[in-house]
């Protein structure tokens, strides 16, 4: 049983036939925004970013006929319920919520019949563990999801490398070298996380944006004891 640790969609096409468990990491913003979420006890429904002239139209009629919120771009002033952690820490727990992104909502929905849960800073503990044992004998993939650069191409995060790491040290299994070297840069930053995110690329770019305390939010290390699975189309505890 190996922990496996590759970037972004090419990982999950690599990877997805031959481990038992894949984990997404997408720590600013998409699984930070599960993970409250579904503490509360809503269902969260990954959706790929909505893209075309139909497709907000589109996604509004799918929210109408499950009955669910729809989720806005963070700034909108459209809905209460964003890609925002902090948008969600009261969202109702019979609340159906569809949730676009570009890179965590995409990566879950490209892995298939594998399982898959939403790892995080905050619950980076509590989906180790779960994890190890949800494997059984298999492997398991970790996939820190990463940005975009403006021409669509991948920019690896640190937020989610750390996070990764996080997972990974948690999980106690033997490693991949990739993922050796996740856990090893989370064990060696513990100490100056909170520094290391807020500096990054995609910390700078949120708390320039009025959205210091989704990142606040992000860095609760191991905070939550949820584990959240994609089971029949939605993230649940």
């Amino acid at each position: 049983m190996t922990v496996f640790c590759e970037w972004g969609p090419n990982a999950v096409a690599l990877l997805r036939e031959r481990v038992g468990l894949i984990v997404i990491v997408d720590v600013l913003s998409f699984c930070t925004a599960v993970d409250v979420a579904t503490a509360r006890g809503a269902l969260v429904h990954p959706r790929a970013w909505p893209d075309g002239p139909d497709a907000l139209a589109e996604a509004e009629a799918e929210a109408a006929r499950m009955g669910a919120l729809l989720a806005r771009p963070r700034g909108t002033g459209e809905a209460a319920y964003s890609l925002s952690p902090a948008s969600l820490a009261d969202i109702p727990p019979t609340a159906r919520l569809i949730l676009p992104s570009i890179n965590g909502a995409r990566l879950s929905l490209a892995c298939g019949d594998i399982p898959v849960m939403a790892g995080c800073l905050r619950n980076a503990g509590a989906v180790g563990e779960a994890a190890r044992g949800f494997a059984g004998a298999r492997d398991i993939a970790i996939i820190p999801a990463g940005e975009r650069w403006p021409d669509g191409s991948l920019r690896p995060a640190i937020e989610d490398w750390l996070g990764a790491g996080a997972i990974i040290a948690a999980t106690g299994l033997p490693c991949a070298a990739e993922a050796a070297v996740a856990r090893e840069a989370f064990l060696a930053a513990r100490a100056d996380l909170p520094h290391l995110v807020r500096t990054s690329w995609s910390g700078r770019a949120l708390i320039e944006a009025g959205y210091g305390g989704d990142v606040d939010m992000a860095l609760d290390l191991d905070v939550s004891d949820g584990a959240p699975l994609l089971m029949d189309g939605a993230y649940r505890q």
